[in-house]
């Protein structure tokens, strides 16, 4: 559904619980990261997108009076209640500590929206990888902005959304998906300097392309325990390099000081440092159109996380050999895996007019292959948060 079409159904879902028509309505989109996959905590580049797919939120205030945020979602059994008088700590349902920990935010900031009533509704699928816990923090912090009338610099916003993830669901995440969330522009992709914090709009105005989302439906238990190693690997080959993180190292450094890395370390950092020039080449690529480098670009970054990284997995590794198999006659430029690895999804960048045959094409070779039903969606760069009814 458009952001129209998810605003009127909201609406008339708000009124079939509560009894009455929201007075504010809020959205924020979930996103794909199209390229720099584990650059993140290294201090590099990531060059994310927002997805037409949101979680939205309605809200209104309580006929009561009382100072309780009831947070209740379409999709899960167990409602939210969030005493705005009492300590804030995390609680039962785990969902809702995403929220709660926003409302803490808001709270310690001196601002209190008061009791309300709040019913909200995701199309980001849950656990594929697309940001869904990153598109409820923030569309519940721009909600409470509708509410109280107090707008946070976006940056806050993100940083306080990251917060609410760490201390609130205990997940240590970075800070690409809050930020994508909160900045994202129609139209546009972003890059972001994970060290400075520093966004820049990216450009994607060649409506003759868009990427194509491709879920596996699969999710292998490895991706807690690994992610950590491989932090672990990268701060101990940027130690050998002398460097403060891989950010700061270059590929003729890293090739001087092979003999003092292991092999595990030196493939990891060198993904690493490969993949913030990819994705630093990638953004100049679609600022000019030149979709071929690109798309190569967006390969050779699922190669290096296969086999230098080793985060991808037989699933993931398919999707990218059907894609590459069509090529660009077949309408498909580039493809690789997005997010930590492990299952989750793939994105590949295609031919607007081809979409449709190459969804079914993918579709169908990896079913075959698999006997697993693919989730695939198509996507242009998406606006970020947005009031919708204040």
């Amino acid at each position: 559904m458009s952001l129209k079409e998810l605003t009127a159904w909201i609406t008339a879902e708000f009124q079939k619980n509560y009894g009455r028509v929201p007075r504010w309505i809020a959205a924020a989109p979930g996103r794909v990261n199209v390229i720099g996959e584990h650059t993140d905590y290294n201090d590099g580049f990531v060059l994310p997108m927002a997805i037409e797919l949101y979680t939205i939120m309605a809200g209104d205030k309580r006929p009561d009076g009382k100072g309780i945020i009831t947070f209740r979602s379409t999709s899960q059994q167990h409602e939210t209640v969030v005493d705005l008088s009492a300590p804030m700590k995390p609680a039962s349902p785990k969902w809702g500590n995403y929220p709660r920990g926003i409302v803490a935010g808001f709270l310690a900031r001196g601002i209190n929206p008061g009791g309300l009533d709040v019913l909200l509704h995701s199309t980001v699928p849950l656990g594929s990888g697309l940001s869904s816990s990153a598109a409820l923090e923030v569309a519940a912090a721009t909600l409470l902005e509708a509410v109280t009338g107090k707008t946070i610099d976006p940056v806050e916003k993100a940083l306080l959304a990251q917060k609410a993830s760490h201390d609130f669901a205990n997940v240590p995440c970075g800070i690409m998906d809050q930020f994508i969330s909160a900045f994202g522009r129609e139209g546009h992709l972003l890059l972001l300097d994970c060290r400075t914090l520093k966004t820049e709009l990216v450009p994607m105005t060649d409506t003759s392309v868009e990427f194509l989302i491709i879920n596996t439906n699969v999710t292998h238990e490895l991706g807690s325990r690994e992610y950590s190693k491989r932090r672990g690997e990268c701060e101990e080959a940027a130690k050998i390099l002398g460097v403060k993180a891989l950010r700061d190292a270059t590929s003729d450094q890293l090739e001087k000081a092979k003999a003092k890395l292991s092999d595990v370390v030196y493939r990891r950092a060198r993904h690493v440092i490969g993949e913030i020039e990819r994705t630093v080449h990638a953004a100049e690529g679609i600022r000019r159109s030149n979709w071929p480098t690109v798309g190569q670009l967006m390969y050779a970054s699922h190669y290096a996380l296969r086999d230098d990284y080793e985060v991808s997995c037989k699933e993931l590794d398919l999707v990218v050999a059907i894609a590459e198999d069509l090529r660009y006659r077949g309408g498909v430029y580039g493809c690789r895996m997005t997010g930590g690895g492990f299952g989750g999804c793939c994105v590949a960048l295609v031919k607007t007019d081809a979409a449709e045959s190459i969804s079914k094409k993918i579709a169908a070779a990896y079913k075959a292959e698999t006997g697993i039903q693919a989730a695939i969606f198509s996507s242009r760069p998406a606006a970020g948060a947005t009031i919708l009814k204040s």
